[in-house]
């Protein structure tokens, strides 16, 4: 499998990213363990996760993930083979609001200790905080990357300006710039990322790693009737997708009969082949899930199936 390289940074990565959304909330230790191990058994090498992960979960503070990728990584020193992204930014806490310096300095520490690892391969804003000045916490994410606490600096969920901005200001200062953004991108939400936002990151060779690959699992066919919808805790979302969007899962499932691939598969494959796209990022709960996602990384689909399914979405 060739890895690909993320923007203009040293990192090299697979051509998926594994979300560690789910890790201590809907996937428990021993399937969280096992989709991690099973994903880099797959060939897969960077883990995404952030401290706020799972803050909206009852009984949960945020940190859960990280404190459990943190337990795999001890337990299986494995931490060689693997890429570990988290993100600050949208939880407040020790050292003040979101993106307020001091916060990230004292996140950063947390992260790091959760996660027992000495430096973070991809650390993000999470969000951006227009309450503190871009200077301000641009120097922030810049003298942790000066002490070798971050290797490469990330930003999600940036408009098109604010990202501009941030790269032009940290490139005026001498500091380390955004390398990767961090999009919601899918067949079905694109109006986020296509446009201004992705010219930009392909002309500064921003690398581009969008997370909801698979629209919450609409993208997969779960969710064919309303009577669908209550199979997972994400079902409520999928009543307008259902609506407007079934286009695109007939489209899908037409390039499925067409290369025997399925349809998660397909999914990730038509992100992989948009431009700036480095990796999506796809999560599972379990082994069974995690190997119906490994084969995206290597399935090529032809220039009229990329095409029939980018009008289906459109």
């Amino acid at each position: 499998m060739t890895q690909r390289r993320l923007g203009a940074s040293d990192l090299k990565i697979a051509p998926l990213v594994l979300g560690g959304n789910v890790f201590d909330w809907t996937a428990d230790r021993a399937a969280s363990f096992a989709v991690l191990d099973a994903f880099v058994a797959g060939g897969g090498t960077m883990i995404d996760t952030a401290d706020a992960y799972s803050a909206w979960a009852d009984g949960h503070s945020g940190g859960e993930s990280e404190a459990m990728i943190g337990e795999w990584l001890r337990a299986s020193g494995k931490r060689d083979r693997v890429q570990i992204a988290t993100k600050v930014g949208m939880l407040p806490g020790e050292g003040g609001e979101k993106l307020a310096p001091s916060r990230i300095v004292a996140a950063c520490e947390a992260s790091l200790k959760r996660l027992g690892i000495e430096r973070i391969d991809l650390y993000y804003a999470h969000q951006d905080d227009e309450a503190v000045p871009q200077e301000a916490y641009l120097e922030a994410f810049a003298r942790l990357h000066d002490q070798g606490k971050v290797a490469v600096l990330g930003a999600s969920n940036f408009h098109a300006a604010r990202l501009k901005s941030a790269v032009e200001i940290a490139r005026a200062n001498g500091w380390p710039r955004f390398e990767v953004l961090q999009p919601e991108y899918n067949l079905v939400s694109r109006h986020k990322f296509e446009g201004e936002l992705q010219d930009y990151c392909v002309e500064w060779n921003i690398g581009v790693l969008p997370y909801y690959g698979l629209a919450g699992g609409f993208l997969t066919g779960k969710y064919r009737s309303r009577d669908d919808l209550g199979q997972s805790v994400r079902g409520g979302r999928m009543g307008n997708l259902l609506d407007t969007k079934r286009p695109v899962l007939d489209a899908i499932d037409q390039v499925a009969e067409e290369t025997g691939a399925t349809l998660p598969q397909i999914a990730l494959a038509w992100l992989l082949a948009q431009p700036g796209v480095t990796a999506p990022i796809a999560s599972a709960t379990s082994t069974k899930q995690l190997e119906d996602l490994l084969p995206a990384m290597t399935l090529e689909l032809s220039p009229d199936q990329l095409d029939r399914l980018t009008n289906a979405g459109a």
